[in-house]
Order: C-alpha cells, then structure tokens, then sequence
C-alpha cells in the first residue's frame, strides 16, 4: 500500500525519474531496435504493436490490445484518482523509407515517460493516472482523428508528445529542440473523373477524354501556386491513369493534399482547389466525384508546456528553445488533440548528416542510432516531469488549462 509523503521537490522528482529508467535502459533500447528494425505503414503496425504491448506486460502493466476498434492501437493507464495525463505513442513507418520520420523515437520517449511518471505516482502515493495511447497512422491515415471519435481521449487533461527532428531545426538559431512549433493543418481531396471511351487514333471526337481532366486540373493548381501564402502548400497524386496510348481514357483518379498555418486559412484554400479541380472537369466535359477527409488541424500551442518543458530539458543539459514562430510545413494529427486539450508536441534534435531531415532516408538512419535514443529517453524524463506537475500543481494547471481555453477562442 503506498503511504502519502510530503510533496518532494522538483530535484526529488528528477532522481526518482532517472532512477525509475536506470534498470529499464536495455529493454527500452531493444524495444525501440525491434521498431525501428521493422518498419510498418499506416493501420498495418502489427509487430510495433504486439513488441510495444509485450513489452509493457512484462513491465507488470495491464494493456489493452487493439483498443478502440483499431486493430494497431493500445492502451495502458496506471494510478489512480486525480488527474489524468497522457502520453501519445507513434510507430507508423514511411513507404520505402522506413522510419525516415523517427516515429520509433517517439514510441521510446513516450513508453519512457509512462512509466517514470507511474513509478512517481506508486513511490509517492499521489493521486494521478497516466495514459500510454498507441496511435497508429499518423503519416497517412489520421489515427488519432479516429482514436477522438472513438472516445480514446475522453477524461484526459493534458496530452504529451514528442517528435525527433534535425539538431538545426531553424537556420541560425542556437538549439538543438523547440519545446512548441507550429504546424499546418491539413485535409486531403480525392478526385475521381469520368469520361468516355474512344478509338484514339480512329474516331478521338467521340471520346471524353479523363486525362485531360485530370492534367487541367493539375495545371489549374499549378497556377494558382503564385498565390499561395507563403507556408501553405498544395500536392497530388495520380493514382489511376491510362496504361495504353490508342485509347481515349474514360476514367482517371488522384488525391490531393492541401496545407495552410491555420484552419480558416485551411478552408479558404480548400475551396480555390476544388475550384481548380472542378474547373478541369467542367472544360473537358468529364464528370468529376470529390471525396475530403483526414483533417489534421493545426497545434495549438501551450506556453506553460513549452515552458515546462524547456526548463526540464534545461536540467539535462539540453539547450531547448520554449517556441519558434516559424511554422513547419508539414502537418500532424496531434494537432486534432491539441483542439480538445491542452497539449504539447516538442521536437527535439537528433544527430544526423549534414541535411538530413524527416522523410529522408538519412534520417531513417539517423533514428535508429544509440545517440537518438540517448536523446528520447532524456526527452521522456522531461516529459514525465511535466506530467508530474500538470498532477501535483493545481495553479501550473489552471494556468495551463487557461492559457488553452483561450487559444481556442482566437
């Protein structure tokens, strides 16, 4: 039975955290050597899955396999009462490139920083619970967008992440992580264009012809790129085009990703690509079938997480900025998460070659080093702090929590 102590102070906290992992260092290296070693894409992280949820059962820990109605999901919640903190984990892999995106990095920091914050909860007897959600698909597929409206996050009062990225995350700036960086949100347009069939070479006139569609519409978004805000971005894919020359292609089909730094800005984007696809259509005389999914909103940013957050990585010698204005193009489903919550998604720096960056295959390399596993162990123990006070400290919390409520009015 644990027996209250007085509350320990944040030098207390460190010690017990660093020596709640000294004994786990092996595991947690083979753990993230098994998921790095074995790439899987979006919703078919079987292996990530059943080597993650093996490894918290050994740990003692009652796991929900699947969880959710998600084949690739998980859940693991320790302590009792109190508030709720969660830990969101990642271990979708890229096609062709492995885990050019370090998700295997994020699955180490975050099992790291459940189980230093329930070690804390147990040895200090505090009511508290911590969350380790397994959230599959982040790259393509928006896990947890699923994993929201499946109830996943219900109850929760903070969400916890972090993502690797470069050690020069922002040119000339002095740090090797970034406690809050914005991100783009983001939403997908799948088109689909119907023509006619016809001889290409005997009677074209009689044809409809799906490819041009397609190639006008591709083209329409090609000119529309002058203007574009300069973080926003728009890309496509074919996915279905002709396989032969002599015929007039009736059927055509691709998918398209649309990003801006904000959701209004997202929207307003988002109706001048379907009018660019449309448009394709409509020239050609082909019939066009549009389909959006995949929101990934963008993050709203903490200031009492990223402040927290740069403070405990401080502790470890890490030189850590608290936020960065500048936004990172890309985009994440996390930011779904940061929408109903207040939440935090640092990204702290690997080493790597000169250049290397998510969705390079040097930085699969990179991932998959001791170093970058130094670095996600070092960024869980941070974590785990910060959960422990988001706990513990009823005025860091409110503060917390006021600070999002706000966010979410602008």
């Amino acid at each position: 039975m644990a027996i209250m102590q007085a509350k320990p102070s944040i030098a207390d906290i460190k010690a017990s955290v660093d020596a709640a992992l000294e004994s786990l260092q092996t595991t947690l290296r083979e753990l993230n050597r098994e998921i790095w070693s074995n790439p899987e894409t979006a919703y078919e992280e079987y292996k990530a899955h059943d080597a993650i949820c093996d490894f918290l059962e050994a740990q003692g820990f009652t796991v929900t396999r699947h969880a959710y109605g998600l084949d690739t999901s998980f859940e693991a919640i320790s302590g009792s009462g109190g508030r709720l903190i969660n830990f969101n984990a990642e271990y979708d892999a890229l096609p062709g490139i492995g885990h050019a995106c370090g998700h295997n990095l994020i699955t180490t920091s975050s099992v790291a920083a459940f189980l230093a914050l329930s070690a804390l909860l147990k040895q200090y007897g505090i009511p508290g619970r911590t969350q380790l959600l397994g959230t599959p698909a982040e790259e393509n597929g928006g896990g947890k967008a699923k994993l929201i409206d499946a109830g996943a996050y219900k109850g929760v009062d903070i969400s916890l992440m972090a993502h690797a990225g470069p050690q020069k995350l922002f040119p000339g700036v002095d740090a090797t992580g970034v406690g809050g960086v914005l991100m783009n949100a983001r939403k997908q347009i799948h088109c689909e264009f119907t023509g006619k069939s016809a001889h290409a070479g005997g009677n074209p006139w009689e044809g409809v012809n799906a490819l041009d569609a397609l190639v006008t519409s591709y083209n329409n978004v090609a000119v529309l790129r002058q203007q574009l805000q300069p973080d926003e971005r728009v890309h496509c894919a074919f996915l279905d085009t002709p396989k032969v020359a002599n015929v007039i292609p009736a059927y055509t089909k691709a998918y398209w990703q649309v990003r801006s730094p904000t959701l209004k800005g997202l929207n307003r984007l988002m109706a001048k690509v379907r009018n660019c696809i449309e448009a394709g259509a409509l020239a050609t005389g082909c019939e066009v079938k549009l389909v959006e999914d995949e929101l990934y909103t963008d993050i709203k940013l903490n200031d009492t997480l990223c402040e927290r957050y740069q403070t405990h990585m401080g502790s470890y010698d890490r030189n850590v900025l608290k936020s960065h204005e500048k936004v990172l193009t890309g985009s994440s489903d996390i930011g779904n998460v940061s929408y109903i919550m207040p939440t935090l998604h640092t990204m702290f720096g690997i080493p790597g070659p000169d250049g290397s960056f998510p969705h390079h295959p040097s930085f699969a390399a990179a991932a998959g080093t001791d170093d970058a596993h130094v670095e996600a162990v070092v960024v869980g123990k941070s974590l785990a702090m910060i959960g422990w006070e988001m706990i513990t400290d009823e005025a860091l919390f409110k503060q917390a929590k006021s600070q999002w409520e706000n966010c979410i009015q602008e």
